[in-house]
């Protein structure tokens, strides 16, 4: 189809001159913009075109002329293929350079902040082998049984012996369950179908513990040779502690389901972030990658700029992790979230590290604020972490109700970061520096912490 005098299968040329949100190369031919997957700022390359839209297409590179000096080989053999990382063919300093762009471009054309700071991207020490939590899909594909990461942009299975994000253990959880389901002949689920049993395998490993959870998402109550599966994981995998069944009878793509069955030890797992403590369940949330976690949480204490004499309130506190980390610097913390189970969570964690001045309330964060305020508890400092959608004008609104001195956002989208900044800049507050922190090393996400400040 012709679109702009651009047709599906059309190869041209393309100077890249930066990236796309997903880590695609973009560029201009005759005026039009083209999304290029594997290609990087400077590079010249040819690309095929596989999408053509009224504005832009989309697609594959066939060739590079003019290679980048940040190129380098992917370490993962099946990388191209697999949907899980975007940014292994880009130098590690490279990448921080590109999320650090993302951001301060966001910034500029969709919050209209052409006066902020954006500081250079704090970087992991180590930008392999750091997820602590793995989420993998089982299928067969061709006969074959597979488990891994879906492939790009779709529900194809590719399968993965050893992921390069993932903690060793993960990778280990892999090939115990793998050779189980070979062995005892365990259907994997088909979704098409809504047959099998086993849908997803999840581990979760507590990097600075030791503690191992092996979570078996399946679609049915029974698992035959469950007893086999368990002492096979117990023999092979140091450190296990829990080994949680969760049904997911639904035809859905969400891949927990509402109910979980301890088949094997605790039912949480412990690990520490900094001098904190977090007992940590199949269902709760949890930073994937601990040590840059640790990072963020202390510069949102820098940029809260505590004393020990202000009063915090922490929006979308979730199970209360940088409710916690503020608490130890402020007066009081008053934690807000609307998911039930995470305010159960925030509370046992408060009571685990000794923590008194932390309130976790349940209820939503627009109609809280105000409530808060009424009883005559005002906020020095507010703290948000919404999720990628970022925060509801409503929330906004009764923020800027309630004129905080300083308001800390933490943000895993430079896109819904940039609006909500312009929001707040347009109703009394500037925005003096936003600092990228990679949490996802070899991915196009980039994690944001903005100090924004009262006029």
């Amino acid at each position: 189809m012709e679109k702009n005098g651009w047709r599906v299968g059309q190869a041209p040329e393309v100077r890249i001159t930066g990236l796309g949100s997903a880590g695609e190369g973009v560029g201009k031919t005759e005026g039009f913009t083209i999304f290029a997957e594997g290609a990087l700022p400077g590079e010249k390359a040819v690309v095929k075109l596989r999408t053509v839209k009224k504005t832009y297409a989309k697609g594959t590179v066939v060739s590079i002329q003019d290679a980048s000096d940040a190129r380098c080989l992917p370490l993962c053999p099946v990388y191209e293929e697999c949907g899980g990382c975007q940014l292994q063919h880009l130098k590690y300093d490279g990448q921080l350079a590109i999320k650090k762009q993302q951001v301060k471009d966001a910034l500029q054309r969709i919050g209209g902040l052409h006066e902020t700071e954006v500081l250079p991207t704090i970087g992991a020490k180590e930008p392999f082998y750091y997820r602590n939590k793995m989420q993998f899909p089982v299928a067969v594909n061709e006969g074959k049984l597979k488990i891994g990461c879906f492939a790009a942009a779709t529900h194809r299975v590719v399968n993965v012996d050893n992921c390069f994000i993932q903690k060793e253990k993960n990778n280990q959880i892999i090939g115990v369950v793998r050779e189980w389901m070979q062995k005892y002949r365990i259907p994997a689920y088909n979704e098409d179908k809504g047959t099998g049993i086993v849908r997803h395998v999840m581990g979760r490993v507590g990097v600075h513990t030791g503690d191992v959870m092996v979570v078996l998402v399946t679609a049915t109550y029974d698992i035959p040779h469950v007893k086999e599966l368990t002492k096979m994981l117990r023999e092979n995998i140091p450190g296990l502690k829990s080994l949680i069944q969760n049904i997911n009878k639904r035809h859905t793509n969400v891949i927990m389901g509402l109910k979980d069955r301890l088949i094997y030890g605790k039912s949480t797992i412990r690990d520490t972030l900094g001098s904190l403590k977090f007992n940590i369940s199949a269902q709760s949330f949890f930073q994937v990658n601990s040590e840059q976690a640790e990072k963020l949480y202390n510069k949102a204490v820098e940029f809260a700029g505590l004393t020990g004499k202000e009063i915090v309130f922490d929006v979308y506190c979730g199970t209360g992790t940088i409710s916690l980390f503020l608490a130890r610097h402020a007066k009081a913390v008053y934690g807000i979230e609307i998911v039930a189970p995470a305010i159960t969570d925030a509370h046992r964690n408060a009571e685990d590290n000794h923590c008194d001045n932390a309130t976790f309330l349940l209820g939503d964060a627009a109609k809280k604020l105000p409530e808060l305020s009424e009883q005559g508890i005002k906020p020095d400092v507010v703290l948000l972490d919404p999720p990628r959608a970022g925060c509801e004008e409503r929330v906004l609104s009764s923020i800027v109700h309630v004129q905080p001195k300083r308001i800390v956002y933490v943000s895993c989208n430079p896109s819904t970061l940039a609006r909500d900044l312009a929001y707040l800049s347009n109703h009394g507050y500037n925005v003096p520096v936003v600092q990228p922190v990679d949490m996802f090393p070899q991915t196009a996400h980039v994690e944001c912490v903005a100090l924004i400040e009262r006029k």
